[in-house]
Formats: C-alpha cells, structure tokens, sequence
C-alpha cells in the first residue's frame, strides 16, 4: 500500500529513539494534586459516561508542602507558573510560595499569555512588575529565545516550574519548561519541576515521532503526538537522555533537576478521575472535553477548509467545512468509520441571538481511538472534497509550520503526492509499530505505574 514503511525504514527511527531515549538513571521524586475553575458548558451526555472519579491526588505543589518546603528553605526562589498552576483546593502556587515558611520567594517567570492571563495569544511581552504580588515577572515570551537569561536569573537559586500540560506534543508548556531547563542549566541554577497529571493518562500513545529536524517551539522532545507522559517525566526526559536538551553533553550533565512527583496518580487515570477540577491551561483550553479535541486536530488542517468549533464553543470538538452544511458534512464524517469516535449534529445560539449549527466529536471508544488519525482522515477529505490537492498548495505556503505540527516529513510527502488517495491505515499502523517500542522505552522515565 502507498505510504506502508518498509520495515528496515522502520528501524532506522527507532534507533535513533533510542539513542535519544538515552540509559536508564536515578533521580529524585515526589507528588502533587490541582483543583480549578471551568468554562464553556459542556455539550449533552455522551454515549459513554466518564470515569467516576476516585481523588483527589495530591499534585507536585501539595506534596512540597506536605514535607514542609524542605527542598526550598534557605533558597531564593524562582517561580516559572500559570493560571492553572494551582494546589487541589485552587490555591495558587504563587500564593502557595509566598506564605509557605521559610521560603523566599524573589522572582516570577511568565510564558505565553503572562502569570494572570494579562497578553493575548501569540503577543510577546517584555518583563513586568506584576501588580498582585509586587515581585518582577520575567518574560520567557518576548520574541527571543524563551530560554531565561543570566541577568534575569541573577540571584535566582532555584527555579521552581508548575506548568499544566495537556499530553500534546504540540502544546507549548512543556517545550517552554525545556527552554528553562536549558537557560537554568547553563548558568548552574537548580530546578524543581512539580508534577501533575496528564489529561489523557499516561497509557495512551499515539501519532508519529517528530522527525529530529523538526524540534521547534511546537515540537521540544521527540515523542510522538500523544506522548503518554507527565511534564515531570518530560523534565527527566530532557535532563537525562543526551540530545534532548539543546545545552553542551558537560553542562547537561553537571545540571541539578528534581521532580516532585504527585500521589495517588496512575497512568490509567483521566483527568475525570482525579477529583480535581479543570483550570484553563490557555483560553481555547478551558475543559477535559478541549483537551481530548486538540489531542484530534491540533496536528493542524492549514488550508483544508476545515475550521473547529460551533461558533465561540466546543473548541476542537466542533466542526465545519466551508461549502458544506452540517448534514452534509455529518454525513462525509460518519462514512469515514474512523475507530473509537462518533459525530452528532449540535446548534449553539450566540450573543446575537444567531443560531449555529455543527458536527461534535465524541469519543465513544476509548481503547479504540487513535486521536490523531481523525487529523489525517480529515486531510486525505478535504483531498477529495476540493480536488486536485487543497494540502499541496498549503504546504507550499505554510508548510514550515504545517511540518512542524505534524512532526513528519515521510506523511507530508505522500500527501502532497497521493492527495485523496494518501495511506492514512499503512501510516497509523507504522506509527503504532514504533510507538510501541517508544513506549516501552520511555518507562525509564516513568514515576507512576
């Protein structure tokens, strides 16, 4: 079949995912637990009920303070954190830090959208005074590197990161956590990383391995899309495996990384089950339902004609296609039969009073579902709604960033060349090949079972 992989090109990825994946070491652990707000009403009952939840956990930032702030006492403290960085009662760990005894909190360090939400996606901002608390916020998104610098870090001993990630390669949280790590690292500052769940659990893999020479902002870890790791485990990823970290192998080696691992968490936990309730990690990731959707199509359908949302709600469950109706295009989407989802017609009303119609996502299957093979069916459609080849002429306009997203180069080069007719099945049964072996290697870095 067009775009099946050879196997003898199947092991050459996955020799170099492992020597990426690196030798097994010893490193430090502890626990955690988050409790927050949520946003946009949830649509009507799905076909499968959610897990019942059976917490809460304890998150990274509770367990610091369970063994009484030991690791920080006598230290000046950086703080690189969110809005969802927060404690199971929805503390946040700013607050959490500044009161906590004998901890002297000098520093906060900001990514994308600023410590309380005060820039717009995608503005980069200098650094601040940040009104709540009095203490200099320095930007790690202002344009340059996002790695913090040594005059920001000046009298800085220990960076403290709580960042909320979703369990997508291409969400951006943990490749701002590497960027510090590297900045850290490089000019002999400690970090502490405090752990917290991964939405999607820690069991599901899916989605293929970025090709190495496309790290990038949407991409710091060679992993595949859906990578079944924690941000903790991300950081001893970075910290022990040679070449995932972009800092010389000597200042690597001679880097200080602690993760406070969270109690009570299991892999087969989703963030339903936690008993903890969902802080918005970025403004179109207000809830668990946005969460499994960017899993779907955050890979990205630059100039397919697909757009997500019913209106302003149901970010990444909603979709659309231009110059089809919503039983038209519900209609193309179930003929798909694509494993573990199933689509339904909703209307939203807006502001205006305008009635919206569109086509919802569900997840009917867990086991079934390979989130990202949604993306490349609704790729390979828009290939035979709009013929010759709507993909080819985006990727040559946008294909930087589309590439990036996808994270391979082998997929983007059938596509532009098959179109309609592009090996979705051959492609997501390689993937799953080497995720398999991916997965099993990556449990060196686990902290949970």
């Amino acid at each position: 079949m067009v775009g099946t992989i050879p196997w003898k090109k199947l092991c050459l990825p996955l020799i170099a995912l492992s020597a990426l994946l690196g030798c097994s070491a010893t490193s430090s652990s502890s626990v955690g637990s988050t409790r927050a707000a949520s946003s946009p009403p949830a649509p009507p009952a799905l076909p499968v009920a959610p897990p019942e939840p059976t917490g809460p956990i304890m998150l990274g930032i509770d367990v610091l303070e369970s063994q009484g702030f030991a690791a920080l006492k006598g230290k000046r403290v950086g703080l690189l954190t969110m809005p969802a960085g927060v404690n199971r009662q929805g503390v946040s760990t700013v607050e959490v830090l500044r009161r906590a005894p004998g901890v002297q909190l000098v520093a906060l360090f900001a990514i994308e959208h600023g410590i309380n939400n005060e820039f717009p996606a995608g503005r980069n901002f200098t650094d601040y005074k940040d009104p709540k608390t009095g203490l200099p916020v320095f930007s790690l998104y202002d344009g340059k590197t996002g790695r913090p610098t040594k005059e920001q870090l000046k009298g800085v001993e220990v960076l403290v990161v709580d960042l909320q990630d979703i369990g997508v390669r291409s969400y951006t949280h943990a490749v701002r956590m590497r960027y510090a790590i590297e900045g850290c690292f490089s000019n002999g500052v400690e970090v502490i990383v405090l752990d917290r769940p991964n939405p999607l659990g820690g069991l599901k893999v899916d989605g293929p391995i970025l090709d190495a020479d496309l790290k990038s902002g949407v991409g710091g870890y060679r992993v595949p899309y859906v990578h079944g790791l924690t941000i903790g485990e991300l950081a001893r990823m970075a910290a022990q495996a040679p070449g995932v970290l972009d800092v010389p192998e000597a200042v690597r080696a001679k880097g200080k990384l602690t993760v406070i691992p969270m109690r009570g968490w299991s892999r087969s936990m989703l963030w339903p089950e936690t008993g903890l309730r969902f802080v918005a990690t970025s403004p179109r990731v207000q809830d668990f339902a946005a969460v499994v959707g960017y899993a779907m199509v955050g890979l990205g359908c630059e100039g397919t004609g697909f757009t997500h949302g019913i209106g302003t709600n149901y970010n990444f469950r909603g979709i659309a296609f231009k110059g089809l109706t919503t039983d038209q295009l519900l209609q193309q989407l179930t003929a798909l039969k694509v494993p573990g989802i199933g689509f339904r017609r909703l209307s939203v009303t807006d502001a205006a009073g305008k009635t919206t119609t569109g086509v919802y996502v569900d997840v009917n299957d867990w086991q079934a579902w390979n989130p990202t093979q949604f993306s490349f069916e609704l790729m390979r459609l828009a290939c035979r709604l709009t013929p010759p080849n709507p993909v080819a002429k985006a990727l040559a306009e946008k294909g930087h960033i589309f590439n990036k997203l996808v994270g391979s180069h082998e997929f983007l080069n059938a596509l532009q060349r098959d179109g309609a007719k592009v090996d979705v099945e051959g492609f997501t049964q390689t993937w799953q090949a080497r995720n398999a072996i991916y997965q099993q290697q990556s449990k060196r870095y686990w902290l949970y079972n």
